[in-house]
């Protein structure tokens, strides 16, 4: 199976490229929209306090996010992350949930696996250097660059690619590119991984370059 990131490494990544969150608390729900960041092992809310009913000391709360793909697919949903734990004040203002417990729901680590992350491991863990970036990528890509994915198509082996109707960029990260493989009423993701992982978002296009080469090498056509 090829390298991925981390179930950790995956959840901080989510946090920290998610433009939304839906908050939890008992009989309430909130819709935060930029409102978050994650410091010193704490998910800091920047909202109000007055807002969320809270109790003493803390209060149980979820915090929920979905991942969509930035390209034009079928079931543009790639993950879903919830975060439960603690809400209480803290001290810069703002509400802090202190994190009991993350869990990861992505079929790239299995279709219907609900992966639990220990809460150390999610704050040592580091966001992939091209989460930022991701979105940029993937529809220039398929965009300006129609071409190119008919490149990367030459690395999928040739039996996944039996009645393919379209072909689109789904993912990319440290460890590779992922191409969504569209039918016609299903679909299915391969993974092309990189030579090697890159460490810094300038790396993006000598690690393409190479994925490219490997295809010239390949048949013509599918």
């Amino acid at each position: 199976m090829s390298k991925l990131p981390t179930p950790a490494e995956r959840l901080r990544s989510l946090l920290a490229t998610a433009g939304s969150l839906t908050l939890h608390v008992p009989g309430r729900r909130c819709d935060l929209v930029g409102a978050h960041r994650f410091e010193a092992g704490r998910i800091l809310l920047d909202m109000p306090i007055q807002g969320v009913p809270l109790e003493d000391p803390d209060t149980a709360a979820v915090l929920e996010l979905t991942d969509v793909a930035p390209t034009s697919v079928r079931s543009r949903v790639r993950a879903r992350a919830t975060f439960g734990g603690w809400l209480g004040v803290h001290p810069g203002g703002g509400l802090a949930l202190d994190l009991a417990e993350a869990t990861l729901q992505d079929p790239a680590y299995g279709r219907d696996a609900e992966i639990s992350v220990d809460p150390d491991d999610f704050a040592a863990a580091t966001p992939d250097p091209l989460a930022h970036v991701e979105a940029d990528l993937l529809c220039h890509l398929t965009d300006a660059h129609p071409d190119a994915v008919d490149r990367l198509a030459r690395l999928v082996p040739p039996h996944h690619l039996h009645g393919v109707k379209r072909i689109v960029p789904v993912r990319i990260d440290r460890y590779g590119v992922v191409l969504r493989l569209e039918f016609a009423g299903r679909a299915r993701d391969v993974r092309l991984p990189f030579l090697s992982p890159l460490d810094k978002p300038e790396e993006a296009g000598e690690r393409m370059q190479e994925l490219y080469a490997q295809a010239r090498c390949c048949r013509g056509g599918h």
